[in-house]
Protein backbone atom coordinates (compact mmCIF):
# COMPACT_ATOMS: atom_id res chain seq x y z
CA UNK A 1 0.00 0.00 0.00
CA UNK A 2 2.87 2.36 0.70
CA UNK A 3 4.11 2.06 -2.88
CA UNK A 4 0.60 2.31 -4.35
CA UNK A 5 -0.22 5.43 -2.36
CA UNK A 6 3.13 6.97 -3.30
CA UNK A 7 2.58 6.33 -7.01
CA UNK A 8 -0.96 7.71 -6.89
CA UNK A 9 0.12 10.83 -5.03
CA UNK A 10 3.09 11.53 -7.30
CA UNK A 11 0.86 11.21 -10.36
CA UNK A 12 -1.78 13.50 -8.85
CA UNK A 13 0.86 16.02 -7.76
CA UNK A 14 2.44 16.35 -11.20
CA UNK A 15 -0.95 16.46 -12.94
CA UNK A 16 -2.19 19.21 -10.62
CA UNK A 17 1.05 21.13 -11.16
CA UNK A 18 0.71 20.87 -14.94
CA UNK A 19 -2.92 22.03 -14.74
CA UNK A 20 -1.94 24.99 -12.55
CA UNK A 21 0.75 26.06 -15.02
CA UNK A 22 -1.72 25.89 -17.89
CA UNK A 23 -4.33 27.90 -15.98
CA UNK A 24 -1.61 30.39 -15.05
CA UNK A 25 -1.38 31.44 -18.71
CA UNK A 26 -4.78 33.13 -18.38
CA UNK A 27 -3.47 35.31 -15.53
CA UNK A 28 -0.51 36.71 -17.49
CA UNK A 29 -2.40 39.83 -18.69
CA UNK A 30 -3.57 40.49 -15.12
CA UNK A 31 -1.72 41.92 -12.10
CA UNK A 32 0.69 39.59 -10.30
CA UNK A 33 -1.67 39.03 -7.38
CA UNK A 34 -3.96 36.82 -9.49
CA UNK A 35 -1.20 34.34 -10.25
CA UNK A 36 -0.07 34.44 -6.61
CA UNK A 37 -3.65 33.62 -5.59
CA UNK A 38 -3.73 30.72 -8.06
CA UNK A 39 -0.43 29.42 -6.64
CA UNK A 40 -1.99 29.54 -3.17
CA UNK A 41 -4.94 27.46 -4.34
CA UNK A 42 -2.56 24.97 -5.95
CA UNK A 43 -0.60 24.73 -2.69
CA UNK A 44 -3.77 23.92 -0.75
CA UNK A 45 -4.72 21.31 -3.36
CA UNK A 46 -1.28 19.66 -3.10
CA UNK A 47 -1.46 19.61 0.69
CA UNK A 48 -4.93 18.06 0.53
CA UNK A 49 -3.80 15.46 -2.02
CA UNK A 50 -0.99 14.45 0.31
CA UNK A 51 -3.22 13.99 3.33
CA UNK A 52 -6.02 12.33 1.31
CA UNK A 53 -3.94 9.90 -0.78
CA UNK A 54 -0.89 9.26 1.40
CA UNK A 55 -2.72 9.60 4.70
CA UNK A 56 -2.14 11.51 7.90
CA UNK A 57 -2.53 15.21 8.51
CA UNK A 58 -0.89 18.59 8.06
CA UNK A 59 -0.56 21.32 10.68
CA UNK A 60 0.86 24.84 10.63
CA UNK A 61 1.80 26.21 14.03
CA UNK A 62 2.44 29.86 14.80
CA UNK A 63 0.87 31.26 11.63
CA UNK A 64 -0.92 33.88 13.72
CA UNK A 65 2.45 35.56 14.42
CA UNK A 66 2.98 36.52 10.78
CA UNK A 67 2.07 40.18 10.12
CA UNK A 68 -0.23 40.91 7.20
CA UNK A 69 1.01 43.08 4.35
CA UNK A 70 4.47 43.76 5.81
CA UNK A 71 7.94 42.92 4.56
CA UNK A 72 9.48 39.99 6.45
CA UNK A 73 11.91 37.13 5.91
CA UNK A 74 10.75 33.54 6.35
CA UNK A 75 13.92 31.48 6.84
CA UNK A 76 12.95 27.83 6.65
CA UNK A 77 14.52 24.45 7.16
CA UNK A 78 14.48 22.60 3.83
CA UNK A 79 13.88 18.84 3.78
CA UNK A 80 11.45 18.26 0.91
CA UNK A 81 9.45 19.80 -1.91
CA UNK A 82 6.46 20.08 0.44
CA UNK A 83 7.54 23.33 2.08
CA UNK A 84 8.30 24.98 -1.27
CA UNK A 85 4.56 25.17 -1.92
CA UNK A 86 3.12 24.92 1.60
CA UNK A 87 4.72 28.21 2.71
CA UNK A 88 3.20 30.18 -0.19
CA UNK A 89 -0.36 30.59 1.21
CA UNK A 90 0.98 31.75 4.58
CA UNK A 91 1.97 35.19 3.26
CA UNK A 92 0.36 37.84 1.05
CA UNK A 93 2.97 38.31 -1.67
CA UNK A 94 5.74 35.69 -1.53
CA UNK A 95 9.17 36.38 -3.01
CA UNK A 96 11.67 33.62 -3.78
CA UNK A 97 15.35 33.69 -4.76
CA UNK A 98 15.94 31.02 -7.39
CA UNK A 99 18.39 29.68 -9.93
CA UNK A 100 18.31 31.59 -13.21
CA UNK A 101 18.23 28.27 -15.08
CA UNK A 102 14.65 27.68 -13.90
CA UNK A 103 13.44 30.52 -16.11
CA UNK A 104 14.31 28.46 -19.20
CA UNK A 105 11.54 25.93 -18.61
CA UNK A 106 8.34 26.57 -20.60
CA UNK A 107 5.27 27.40 -18.50
CA UNK A 108 7.15 27.08 -15.20
CA UNK A 109 9.74 29.71 -16.12
CA UNK A 110 7.04 31.95 -17.56
CA UNK A 111 5.10 31.79 -14.29
CA UNK A 112 8.23 32.68 -12.33
CA UNK A 113 8.78 35.70 -14.56
CA UNK A 114 5.19 36.82 -14.09
CA UNK A 115 5.39 36.55 -10.30
CA UNK A 116 8.55 38.71 -10.39
CA UNK A 117 10.88 36.48 -8.40
CA UNK A 118 14.65 37.04 -8.08
CA UNK A 119 16.75 34.85 -10.40
CA UNK A 120 20.47 34.62 -9.71
CA UNK A 121 23.46 33.25 -11.55
CA UNK A 122 25.16 31.19 -8.85
CA UNK A 123 28.39 31.02 -10.84
CA UNK A 124 28.77 34.81 -10.52
CA UNK A 125 29.76 34.63 -6.83
CA UNK A 126 29.82 37.92 -4.92
CA UNK A 127 28.49 39.83 -7.91
CA UNK A 128 25.36 37.67 -7.83
CA UNK A 129 24.98 38.23 -4.08
CA UNK A 130 25.23 42.01 -4.44
CA UNK A 131 22.74 42.06 -7.29
CA UNK A 132 20.34 39.82 -5.40
CA UNK A 133 20.45 42.08 -2.33
CA UNK A 134 19.69 45.15 -4.44
CA UNK A 135 16.75 43.41 -6.12
CA UNK A 136 15.36 42.02 -2.87
CA UNK A 137 15.54 45.42 -1.17
CA UNK A 138 13.85 47.11 -4.13
CA UNK A 139 11.00 44.60 -4.43
CA UNK A 140 10.31 44.42 -0.72
CA UNK A 141 10.42 48.18 -0.26
CA UNK A 142 8.16 48.88 -3.23
CA UNK A 143 5.54 46.18 -2.62
CA UNK A 144 5.96 44.99 0.99
CA UNK A 145 6.69 41.45 -0.16
CA UNK A 146 7.65 38.51 2.06
CA UNK A 147 10.92 36.76 1.26
CA UNK A 148 10.81 32.97 1.63
CA UNK A 149 14.30 31.53 1.75
CA UNK A 150 16.00 28.25 2.64
CA UNK A 151 19.29 29.20 4.33
CA UNK A 152 20.91 25.82 3.61
CA UNK A 153 20.33 26.34 -0.11
CA UNK A 154 19.24 22.76 -0.78
CA UNK A 155 17.24 19.97 0.81
CA UNK A 156 18.78 18.11 3.73
CA UNK A 157 17.70 14.71 5.02
CA UNK A 158 16.60 14.36 8.64
CA UNK A 159 19.43 13.44 11.02
CA UNK A 160 22.15 14.83 8.73
CA UNK A 161 24.50 17.64 9.66
CA UNK A 162 23.06 21.08 8.79
CA UNK A 163 24.82 23.23 6.20
CA UNK A 164 23.64 26.81 6.60
CA UNK A 165 25.05 29.40 4.21
CA UNK A 166 26.29 32.71 5.60
CA UNK A 167 24.51 34.56 2.82
CA UNK A 168 21.36 34.61 4.96
CA UNK A 169 23.17 37.00 7.33
CA UNK A 170 23.90 39.40 4.47
CA UNK A 171 20.24 39.27 3.44
CA UNK A 172 19.06 39.90 7.00
CA UNK A 173 21.48 42.82 7.38
CA UNK A 174 20.63 44.38 4.01
CA UNK A 175 16.84 44.12 4.25
CA UNK A 176 16.54 45.26 7.88
CA UNK A 177 13.21 43.48 8.48
CA UNK A 178 12.13 40.83 11.01
CA UNK A 179 13.24 37.27 10.24
CA UNK A 180 10.89 34.43 11.20
CA UNK A 181 12.62 31.04 11.59
CA UNK A 182 10.61 28.08 10.29
CA UNK A 183 11.04 24.54 11.64
CA UNK A 184 9.50 21.42 10.11
CA UNK A 185 9.57 17.64 9.88
CA UNK A 186 8.60 17.14 6.21
CA UNK A 187 11.65 15.04 5.33
CA UNK A 188 10.25 12.11 7.30
CA UNK A 189 7.24 11.90 5.00
CA UNK A 190 8.61 13.19 1.68
CA UNK A 191 12.21 11.89 1.67
CA UNK A 192 14.79 13.60 -0.49
CA UNK A 193 15.64 11.63 -3.62
CA UNK A 194 12.93 9.03 -3.08
CA UNK A 195 9.51 8.53 -4.73
CA UNK A 196 8.13 7.10 -1.48
CA UNK A 197 5.64 9.22 0.46
CA UNK A 198 4.91 8.19 4.06
CA UNK A 199 1.77 8.87 6.07
CA UNK A 200 1.86 10.79 9.32
CA UNK A 201 1.53 14.29 10.72
CA UNK A 202 3.47 16.92 8.80
CA UNK A 203 4.16 19.99 10.93
CA UNK A 204 5.46 23.37 9.84
CA UNK A 205 6.11 25.71 12.77
CA UNK A 206 6.59 29.47 12.52
CA UNK A 207 8.80 30.64 15.38
CA UNK A 208 9.07 34.07 17.05
CA UNK A 209 10.91 36.61 14.90
CA UNK A 210 14.49 37.73 15.19
CA UNK A 211 14.13 41.49 15.03
CA UNK A 212 16.39 43.58 12.77
CA UNK A 213 19.58 45.09 14.10
CA UNK A 214 21.42 42.04 15.42
CA UNK A 215 25.10 41.64 14.59
CA UNK A 216 25.50 39.32 11.57
CA UNK A 217 27.51 36.52 13.20
CA UNK A 218 25.25 36.47 16.24
CA UNK A 219 22.21 36.37 13.98
CA UNK A 220 23.62 33.48 11.96
CA UNK A 221 24.33 31.46 15.09
CA UNK A 222 20.94 32.15 16.65
CA UNK A 223 18.97 31.45 13.47
CA UNK A 224 20.66 28.14 12.74
CA UNK A 225 20.36 26.97 16.34
CA UNK A 226 16.67 27.88 16.53
CA UNK A 227 15.77 26.16 13.26
CA UNK A 228 17.76 23.03 14.05
CA UNK A 229 16.62 22.58 17.65
CA UNK A 230 12.94 23.02 16.82
CA UNK A 231 13.10 20.90 13.67
CA UNK A 232 14.74 18.12 15.70
CA UNK A 233 11.94 18.46 18.27
CA UNK A 234 9.29 18.10 15.56
CA UNK A 235 11.08 15.07 14.11
CA UNK A 236 11.21 13.42 17.55
CA UNK A 237 7.53 14.26 18.09
CA UNK A 238 6.59 12.62 14.80
CA UNK A 239 8.63 9.48 15.52
CA UNK A 240 7.10 9.13 18.96
CA UNK A 241 3.62 9.20 17.41
CA UNK A 242 4.42 6.89 14.48
CA UNK A 243 6.64 3.84 14.95
CA UNK A 244 6.67 3.17 11.19
CA UNK A 245 8.87 6.18 10.47
CA UNK A 246 12.58 5.58 9.83
CA UNK A 247 14.86 5.97 12.84
CA UNK A 248 18.18 7.83 12.92
CA UNK A 249 21.02 5.73 11.41
CA UNK A 250 22.59 5.00 14.81
CA UNK A 251 19.28 3.66 16.10
CA UNK A 252 18.29 1.76 12.96
CA UNK A 253 18.98 -1.85 13.87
Amino acid sequence: MLIIRSVLFNAAFYLSTALMLILAIFTYPLPRRYLIALAGVWAHVCSWLFTFIVGGSYEVRGEEMLPKGKSIILASKHMSAFETFALVPLVDDPLFILKRELLRYPLFGWALLKTDMIPIDRSAGLKALRGMLVEARRKMTADNRQLIIFPEGTRRRPDTEPAYKYGISHIYHALNVPCYPVALNTGLFWPKGSPIRRSGKIIIEILPPIEPGMEMKAFFKQLSEIIESHSNRLISEARAANDKLPLPPACDA
